[in-house]
């Protein structure tokens, strides 16, 4: 089969691995090169293998993590990283992305999010899952209701980014704080509409997080003031 995806897997947990590994082998436009436990081993297989993506756990025992990231991409600076991992805290996950990784994922997704994020990342794109941006806009909130209230705001030029009407009623939603479910509930749709939807008008704003979604918001007055609008 033409362009197959080379992938390298990194996990410490060899029953993990091994049990993603049989997965990934089980689709034809996928070829596991290498899984490995560690990141001096990870490094070690970078130059002969070339994988086209790197699927890495941000928990691993004998490497730190973003070592890793930082090592591999001195060697191949356009080595597409996506994070694969059981670990919620957003400040690791902040971590992570503010290195430069591509993707992340919780090892709690399913199976054929685990196939749209490779596919996504190794086309060259961000893979960011509903679940991790839940929890960055939930700390978002959060440490914004501990702020000041902004001075009123001035409205500006009004910037537009292509957004279409359902992608501007999803953004609205999504600034006010709730879940990818309860949209998908809300507006009556599949949970993955809801994520590619989501995928979409983070491309349109070129942003790979959350983070950098409200700070774009924040400091574009015409667009905050439209989703704060009743």
């Amino acid at each position: 089969m033409d362009n197959i995806i080379k992938l390298m897997l990194v996990d410490d947990h060899e029953i993990v691995r091994k049990g993603i590994k049989v997965l990934l082998d089980g689709y034809e436009e996928f070829e596991v090169v290498s899984d490995v436990g560690g990141g001096k081993e990870a490094l070690g297989s970078l130059t002969g293998l070339k994988p086209d993506l790197l699927i890495m756990d941000n928990n691993l025992l004998s490497s730190d993590g973003v070592e890793l990231v930082n090592r591999a991409r001195e060697m191949y600076s356009n080595l597409p990283i996506m994070i694969l991992t059981a670990r919620k805290d957003e400040k690791i996950i902040t971590k992570y992305i503010d290195a430069g990784v591509d993707g992340y994922l919780l090892k709690y997704c399913g199976v054929d999010e685990l196939v749209r994020a490779i596919q996504t990342v190794s086309s060259g794109q961000k893979y960011i899952s509903g679940e991790v941006s839940d929890i960055l806009v939930s700390n978002y909130l959060s440490a914004k209701k501990a702020q000041k209230m902004a001075p009123e705001l001035q409205v500006e030029r009004r910037i537009d980014y292509g957004l279409t009407k359902r992608e501007r009623q999803i953004l609205k939603l999504i600034y006010s704080g709730i879940s990818n479910k309860e949209i998908a509930e809300q507006l009556d749709k599949s949970i993955r509409t809801i994520e590619t939807h989501r995928f979409n008008i983070m491309k349109k704003l070129e942003v790979s997080n959350v983070s950098e979604l409200f700070h774009t918001i924040e400091n574009e007055p015409s667009l905050k003031m439209e989703l704060t609008k009743y």
